[in-house]
């Protein structure tokens, strides 16, 4: 079928962004982790949570949750086992990205000497030369790490684990074109991916002492004789307490001098200290605590006198931060914000802000008490599906395991979204409710990408030439996924439009532009 007629008869589904909220489905209510006492064959509430859970319904994620219960698909989920077992193919990719094999230090130290080089020569023309080189290498560096994650989404049995991976880098924002973050954005998402079902205060903690936090925020530029406010108010705004958190701008210049001396050091050099300073001095790979920069004074945030202690005294500052109960409350919702709701239930975020309090913010723990929660089931089907979940569960379907060869197209789908990944210049990341994705200009490109996707010509299993071709079409019409599963699932409007398709390829662009594919 012609590329016009596909996108037409794609389009007729979105009359508008209501109109497809109100053809998200709702399970009927039932329990989301009951005893575990018996394998449950799926229906469209499981299918609904699987959804939710993941990236994207596949066979795998299917024949995984076939196998147990929901309580025990849920405990494996919130406590994966320590390394995640991917596709040959896959962990090839994996491995042969850039970004790995070396010592995070010793990259950007090559990456900065590259710099200096560059910029050092005098013929106009070779250094013109030498600065572009250097930008498509540190162009290069961002563009593996993106691809390892996405490679991470799409493959990964912890698709709970990948999600969060996602959210809290999208929470403890950076931006990958400030400075040398594209050499610092892969290790810095990793750092967040091994800590993303623990503890809050261990994410804020390697949030916080990350070089690709400090010299976003310009912690770096923080010193006793010269504060810098900005890593101080947005650690308050938007990581922590929230921006109703009961904090004061007096609190904010207060944190900002306990977090005096937080810098960055890229080099194998050490700064000249006093003897006295000497062991208040902390080095961890690019992050460096410099006593001599550091304001020995007492301070007092939100009510509490702090006593000048220089490293220790950051730690139990932002310790402190992530056990206030502004700060339950805010993370709480937010999370609820992402797996539940644009507005959750003011019940359902004082469910998690207890479970929150009770452990100590453990994300596991608050997460259960999220899918344990009444008020969570209706919300099921009715989350629509930012850039980066349509993208993902687009390609998880129609793929179903086969491993990709080349994701940059899946790179380009997004960053024409508005979503690209580490792109979000501002700190508080990219929106997560439907309005900031459901305009007739985003629903346009979703079905560009259908088409794309459907038609194997999306170029994501091959690289060579100048025309890369796919895989051939995903035969959704005799798959079982599809019949055994998510057909049930489909309201009768899209099962007449498949029904009526002329082709395998345009079954398939219908299908990823239907209202139900838009939700999770």
């Amino acid at each position: 079928m012609k590329r016009r007629s596909m996108i037409t008869r794609a389009g007729a589904w979105l009359v508008a962004p209501a109109w497809l909220a109100g053809c998200a489905s709702t399970p009927s209510p039932r329990s989301l982790s009951g005893p575990s006492a018996r394998p449950l064959a799926l229906d469209a509430a499981d299918l609904a949570l699987l959804n939710r859970v993941t990236w994207g319904v596949d066979s795998a994620a299917v024949q995984s949750w076939g196998k147990l219960s929901r309580r025990d698909y849920l405990q494996a989920q919130l406590y994966p086992a320590a390394t995640a077992t991917f596709p040959a193919e896959v962990q090839a990719q994996l491995d042969a990205l850039g970004l790995r094999g070396k010592p995070l230090l010793q990259t950007a130290a090559e990456m900065e000497q590259r710099r200096r080089d560059a910029d050092a020569l005098t013929d106009v023309d070779a250094k013109k030369a030498a600065q572009q080189a250097y930008q498509q290498a540190m162009n290069g560096l961002a563009r593996d790490a993106a691809s390892s994650a996405l490679l991470n989404a799409l493959y990964s049995p912890h698709q709970l684990q990948e999600q969060l991976t996602w959210f809290w880098f999208n929470h403890f924002n950076v931006h990958q074109y400030k400075s040398n973050l594209r050499v610092l954005v892969g290790d810095y998402e990793q750092a967040l991916r091994a800590r993303s079902l623990g503890k809050f205060r261990d994410l804020l903690i390697a949030s916080a002492t990350h070089a690709a936090m400090i010299r976003y925020l310009d912690n770096e530029q923080n010193a006793a004789s010269r504060i810098n406010e900005n890593y101080a108010r947005e650690v308050m705004e938007l990581h922590t307490l929230g921006v109703d958190g009961g904090y004061s701008q007096q609190d904010v210049q207060e944190l900002a001098r306990v977090l005096t001396g937080l810098g960055t050091n890229f080099s194998d050099r050490q700064p000249a200290l006093k003897p006295a300073q000497q062991a208040l001095y902390v080095r961890r790979a690019a992050t460096e605590f410099n006593p001599a920069r550091h304001d020995m004074g007492d301070k007092r945030v939100l009510g509490q006198g702090v006593q000048g202690r220089g490293w220790d005294e950051i730690i139990d500052e932002l310790t402190r931060l992530a056990r206030h109960p502004a700060t339950a409350r805010h993370v709480s919702r937010q999370l609820a914000l992402y797996f539940a709701a644009d507005e959750p239930a003011p019940m359902l975020v004082e469910r998690m802000s207890r479970a929150y309090a009770a452990s100590d913010g453990d994300t596991a723990v608050v997460l259960q008490a999220l899918f344990d929660a009444p008020e969570f089931t209706p919300t099921l089907g009715r989350k629509f599906k930012d850039p980066l979940h349509y993208v993902v569960s687009a390609v998880r379907l129609a793929y179903d395991g086969k491993p990709i060869a080349n994701p940059a197209p899946m790179l380009g789908w997004l960053n024409r979204m508005g979503e690209g990944l580490y792109n979000r210049q501002t700190p508080d990341g990219y929106p997560l409710t439907e309005a900031a994705w459901s305009s007739s200009g985003q629903m346009g490109t979703r079905f560009e990408i259908a088409r794309a996707i459907g038609s194997s010509s999306a170029g994501l299993f091959k690289t060579e030439g100048p025309n890369p071709t796919d895989a051939p079409a995903f035969p959704m019409l005799s798959n079982a996924l599809f019949h055994q599963h998510l057909a049930r699932t489909l309201g009768e409007r899209t099962r007449t439009a498949l029904d009526g398709a002329s082709s395998p390829q345009e079954w398939n662009v219908l299908l990823l532009s239907s209202p139900e594919f838009m939700f999770r």
